[in-house]
């Protein structure tokens, strides 16, 4: 499948509910209401095509950005193009959960989501520690420094309340994702957790959300998720 193949493959995929939804989280326009599960039978046919996928991202339609992240090639992309993706990644859907995840599958992970923490960008902090957070959830607990993770849970609790709203968000997730999918910290985790206690994410034209680590935590526990790792990091 081409570019054109592709875009009027998207565009006849839309359902208006879930455009109306992805605006309601920060999508504008371009935008045609694709549900992900929908990209699925396009996505098996191309499997991975970088110079596709860097052709949809560009477009700036926002499913068009987000297939592209399913079918990017992760290891085929340098620093400049992850931060040339983050650069284009105008809402947190995209920062989260397109850059985030295709950086999470690269060598040069932690590095790059490291620079993007400490640029005191809202968007490109809130990809780092999200990166962090898809990572933990994925890789074995030997791929990690201890103290590096000890260290930033500590960041986290000293920052996380004067931080802006997204980054706010990914933060209390890395709480949850270390207590949950690291083991080596679950304890410190649960600390910080409680610590940190209810983090308040306010809204444009919606009640303010609150976010609980330890309550996240606990269910977890309770679900006999503890340790739990999963096999892909893309669906």
């Amino acid at each position: 499948m081409d570019f054109q193949s592709v875009m009027q493959e998207l565009e006849a995929l839309g359902k208006e509910r879930m455009k109306k939804m992805y605006i309601s989280n920060g999508a504008h326009e371009p935008v045609f209401g694709v549900a992900t599960g929908a990209m699925k039978p396009m996505a098996k046919k191309i499997k991975k095509n970088q110079p596709l996928a860097e052709e949809l991202y560009a477009t700036g339609n926002y499913d068009a950005m987000y297939f592209a992240g399913v079918i990017a090639d992760p290891m085929a992309m340098t620093e400049a193009d992850f931060d040339r993706w983050i650069d284009a990644a105008y809402f947190y859907m995209l920062s989260d959960y397109v850059v985030a995840v295709t950086l999470s599958e690269t060598n040069i992970a932690q590095d790059v989501a490291d620079k993007w923490i400490a640029s005191g960008e809202e968007l490109r902090m809130s990809a780092g520690w999200s990166c962090y957070c898809w990572l933990l959830g994925n890789r074995k607990d030997s791929e990690f420094s201890a103290s590096k993770i000890s260290s930033m849970l500590d960041q986290v609790e000293n920052t996380i309340h004067h931080s802006p709203d997204r980054t706010k968000s990914a933060m209390n997730n890395f709480i949850y994702s270390v207590g949950i999918h690291y083991l080596p910290l679950h304890d410190k985790a649960v600390e910080t957790a409680k610590a940190v206690g209810p983090v308040e994410i306010k809204r444009e034209k919606k009640k303010s959300s609150v976010l609980l680590a330890s309550d996240t935590i606990q269910k977890e526990i309770e679900r006999g998720r503890l340790g739990f790792k999963r096999k892909y990091v893309r669906c």
